[in-house]
């Protein structure tokens, strides 16, 4: 990597509520609060990338994926993962090292073409068994 001049780039995605948890609250005794949230159930996907270069700052580089999409799709499109990384290539300015995990989206035939056809990008995936929590 240091040899290439590359920047390496970790990517990992996360969906978060936009409601406030309304399961438990404390009150005084035989007093039941009331707790009124607007809207509807909402949610937000986030992927980031947590980029690092010997000699320059690290970098955090993201992008918001709202539930109310066109298509009706909750998560991120092969499209959405192509664009992030293009728009971490403009903004560091040199060749990207990323390291993520084996995502569908990440293993997808489309993707696999638009990786080949970069020759600033090299891609790891992690091994399926390294990923917790999922």
């Amino acid at each position: 990597m240091a040899a290439l001049g590359a920047w390496l780039v970790f990517e990992d995605e996360a969906g978060f509520s936009m409601t406030p948890p309304t399961t438990r609250t404390w009150f005084r005794r035989g007093h039941t609060p009331v707790i009124r949230v607007r809207g509807r159930s909402r949610r937000l996907s986030v992927a980031a990338l947590a980029c690092y270069k010997p000699g320059e700052p690290s970098r955090l580089i993201y992008r918001p994926c709202p539930d109310a999409r066109p298509d009706g799709r909750k998560s991120f499109s092969w499209k959405d993962y192509r664009d992030l990384i293009q728009a971490a290539h403009q903004q560091l300015g040199g060749p990207i090292v990323l390291v993520w995990d084996n995502l569908n989206t990440h293993l997808t035939a489309r993707m696999r073409r638009y990786i080949a056809a970069r020759d600033w990008l090299t891609v790891f995936q992690l091994p399926p068994y390294s990923v917790q929590g999922q």
